[in-house]
């Protein structure tokens, strides 16, 4: 027996919403799976740039024993005669897009490190090297402080870059 006319077209219909469906889930899940792999990657670039940054205050310091006044110090240290840059260019939050850096200043108010702005929750709240192992299971972004810490003596303190055993 053949199902009428009627029928099989109700059947299609039914069949082209469950793909409809099934297409929109399998979207939407790549969707959540794109935006977290763009924003670990985020995560990623704002380690690797708040590092640069830190190393910058960090040969500002080596040079003369005293922090930057502003990051613009970095970019052309005028303390010297000739042209030395600890800095390329003023590198944007790779988390909010702009160069809105939170300034992290010494007890004299000179530059020793940064912070990013985004009040954002991280994805990675754990295994930093041991120069960012107080990052672990920070609230928000703005608590990675990329601070570089000079010696009382005027030499800097070497950054260990190793990762936690």
């Amino acid at each position: 027996m053949r199902a009428a006319p009627s029928q099989q077209v109700g059947f299609t219909y039914l069949g082209l919403l469950v793909a409809i469906a099934i297409l929109g889930i399998t979207l939407a899940t790549i969707g959540v799976v794109w935006s977290t792999q763009a924003r670990r990657e985020r995560e990623t670039e704002l380690l690797f740039v708040g590092d640069q940054l830190r190393a910058a205050i960090g040969r500002y310091y080596a040079n003369g024993g005293v922090y930057p006044h502003s990051i613009d110090d970095l970019l052309e240290d005028k303390r010297v005669p000739f042209v030395r840059r600890h800095l390329r260019r003023v590198y944007p939050d790779p988390m909010t897009g702009n160069s809105d850096w939170q300034l992290i200043h010494s007890p004299e108010g000179a530059i020793m490190g940064v912070s990013s702005g985004s009040q954002d929750k991280p994805i990675k709240v754990a295994g930093f090297p041991r120069v960012d192992a107080e990052f672990e299971n920070a609230a928000c972004y703005c608590d990675w402080k990329f601070i570089y810490v000079g010696s009382p003596v005027g030499r800097p303190r070497v950054l260990d870059r190793q990762t936690p055993q």
